[in-house]
């Protein structure tokens, strides 16, 4: 979930004393990434302050995944032995095969014996038959055990697509950063129970910040995407900064004046949103209000 929170950068120069004049005003945001429990389980340890920089990428807590753990190692145990029963075709199958080889010698020998009359036709049929018998058998052996492999197989991939799925849940006890920036907020401490969907903390990104500040219809034809502007920060009192910034959003739509900001027409009440990127030296802080020059 992303949100818009308000700051600036790149300090070009200071002007102190005099007010100055100013196209529009507006306040100071940049982009918040609010980051969410991705698992249930109690937090067991959460090592990150509000104000603390993250790096993308950086793990800064854990959820219990013990759970977990156990479950995987139980559909591991069971594949193991899923795949210890899988049947042996090759041994199983040689018994069959030695016996055809043994009758279609004997085959071999009764029909020499039948060519010199010392065996009889119905001997050559009897062993013909049994040899068909074999093959039949040993063709619906390898069948069934074909069947059985490719069962068991299918089920051992099942239990791989559980196993691949619990490794996600516990790569998701985790608590990643991903941004890098400022924590803003964090929203639970180690020991609490989390839940899926429950805010952990609010990270910003401070180095390119926006100001959105707004100009009437009048003034729209005197900027462009892309456009070098002076945007002052005012701190209060004389204290003002100037910054360089760069128009990266102009709104398509109107919308009323907002009661915080003033325009270089105070009369009208249509305006429009305009976003200028600011690169940030630190200085600027959230909701700071602004000011630019055309």
């Amino acid at each position: 979930m992303k949100q818009i929170i308000g700051m600036a950068v790149a300090i070009l120069g200071v002007s102190c004393g005099s007010e100055a004049s100013f196209d529009a005003q507006g306040t100071f945001e940049a982009t918040e990434v609010v980051v969410s429990s991705e698992a249930a389980g109690r937090i067991l340890s959460f090592d990150i302050e509000e104000g603390m920089p993250v790096e993308a990428g950086a793990t800064v807590g854990l959820i219990d995944s013990v759970q977990l753990d156990l479950q995987r190692r139980q559909l591991v145990a069971q594949q193991a032995a899923l795949l210890g029963s899988r049947p042996d075709i090759k041994a199983q199958a040689a018994s069959l095969r030695e016996q055809i080889l043994k009758q279609e010698k004997e085959r071999t020998r009764v029909e020499n014996m039948l060519r010199d009359g010392a065996a009889t036709q119905k001997q050559l049929d009897d062993i013909e038959a049994q040899i068909r018998i074999l093959e039949s058998q040993l063709s619906a052996t390898l069948s069934t055990l074909d069947k059985n492999t490719v069962n068991i197989d299918g089920n051992a991939a099942a239990l791989d697509a559980q196993i691949d799925a619990l490794d996600d849940r516990i790569a998701k006890c985790r608590i990643v950063s991903p941004v890098s920036g400022l924590v803003l907020v964090k929203y639970a401490e180690p020991g609490e129970l989390a839940v899926v969907g429950k805010p952990l903390m609010k990270i910003a990104d401070l180095d390119l910040v926006y100001l959105r500040a707004y100009f009437t219809s009048d003034q729209l034809s005197h900027i462009h995407l892309g456009d070098t502007v002076v945007v002052t920060a005012d701190f209060g009192g004389d204290e003002r900064y100037d910054y360089e910034g760069r128009i990266q959003w102009i709104s398509s739509e109107s919308e009323f004046t907002p009661k915080t900001v003033q325009t270089k027409d105070s009369r009208a009440n249509l305006v429009y949103a305009v976003k200028i990127a600011v690169q940030n030296d630190g200085r600027l802080k959230i909701g700071l209000s602004g000011e630019v020059r055309l």
